[in-house]
């Protein structure tokens, strides 16, 4: 089992992203996709969770309205859009397999996934 984020790097506050997460070694239709972030001192947390049948959970109210998160079966990958940034975004975000095909209902952890990405940066500074 492998995942890959890519699409991150440096971008100005207001800006947009669209993160890509790579799934290899495994029938992605069958299982539920998170998306975490760790910002420097700050514990990792759950910001999404798409599910197989495209239903999407978002954990974190700061990016309500901001962040959505989709997949591509086809191409066993899953999109994080990230809209109109803010330097608080900044992060080191992580794609990662949940344990199942659907998603936690609320407070997304950790421990409801198996398989992580080896994580990639985003900042957003002007």
């Amino acid at each position: 089992v492998q995942l890959v984020e890519s699409g991150g790097g440096l971008v100005q506050p207001g800006g947009s992203l669209r993160l890509s997460c790579a799934a290899s070694g495994f029938t992605l239709d069958y299982y539920a996709i998170a998306w975490f972030r760790q910002a420097p001192g700050k514990e990792r947390e759950g910001i999404s969770c798409i599910d197989i049948v495209d239903d999407t959970t978002i954990y974190v109210d700061s990016v309500k309205g901001r962040f959505t998160a989709s997949r591509d079966n086809t191409k066993n990958t899953v999109y994080l859009q990230m809209n109109n940034l803010s330097p608080e975004d900044t992060a080191v975000y992580y794609c990662a397999r949940d344990r199942g095909p659907y998603c936690s209902a609320s407070n997304y952890n950790t421990g409801d996934v198996d398989y992580w990405g080896r994580g990639i940066q985003v900042t957003v500074s002007s």
